[in-house]
């Protein structure tokens, strides 16, 4: 059975070009769904103007096909909520400045 924590930790591979933290500590993963052996993911971007949007959502696809047990995933895209600096652990805010 694959589980949230594996796709998660599958997550934390991808990482923001700019900002060079992954996907799951920026709060971009707005939600994720296991049926059987696929998933679904419904993630957002820093910025709807980001270059790299389709590179990001590749190879978040490609990290959560990599975790035992997937033999299918999506990432959809979504800015609704749109992502703010909120969505990142105090902690790590702090540290970035923000």
């Amino acid at each position: 059975m694959v589980s949230e924590a594996a796709v998660k930790k599958a997550l934390r591979t991808v990482k923001d070009p700019e900002l060079h933290l992954d996907l799951v500590v920026l709060g971009l993963i707005y939600e994720l769904k296991i049926t059987g052996s696929h998933v679904d993911v419904t993630m957002s971007l820093t910025s709807p103007m980001c270059p790299v949007a389709g590179e990001l959502l590749r190879q978040a696809r490609e990290a959560v096909e990599q975790v035992e047990g997937v033999e299918s995933a999506e990432v959809e895209l979504t800015f609704t909520p749109p992502w703010t600096a909120e969505r990142i652990p105090p902690i790590i805010r702090a540290t970035l400045g923000l």
